[in-house]
């Protein structure tokens, strides 16, 4: 018997950078948002670290149970730093470890974002 309890996303709580990109042209203020969380994961080691905190059991990883992507671990810290700074994964230090989770927001505003416009 498992304690988890899945929780359902509420549609409302999503905090949306931009309209989905075949809705309207992206302002400037929404293109620069927008580039820099692509940015960050156009590096093949952060997006390889994004994809496996997201996919993590229990939604967070500790950087001791992420850090195997062919770097070192200083690289591994750079690449979570700027993952961090782009919005895209918060973190939280437990004693000795970092643990980092990706907010459920952040995956549903980037789903958004790349969906087709829902037509009325």
């Amino acid at each position: 018997m498992s304690n988890m309890k899945v929780l359902p996303v509420l549609e409302s709580e999503i905090e949306l950078c931009c309209p989905p990109l075949n809705e309207r042209p992206l302002t400037a203020e929404e293109a620069e948002r927008t580039a820099v969380m692509f940015k960050a994961l156009g590096d093949p080691v952060r997006l390889r670290l994004f994809s496996s905190v997201a996919s993590h059991e229990g939604g967070e990883a500790c950087v001791c149970d992420i850090s195997d992507v062919g770097v070192s671990q200083p690289t591994v810290s750079h690449h979570l730093k700027k993952l961090k700074e782009a919005g895209l994964l918060s973190s939280e230090r437990r004693g000795t470890w970092v643990y980092y989770r990706v907010e459920p927001t952040v995956l549903a505003a980037m789903g958004a974002l790349l969906t087709k416009a829902a037509s009325a």
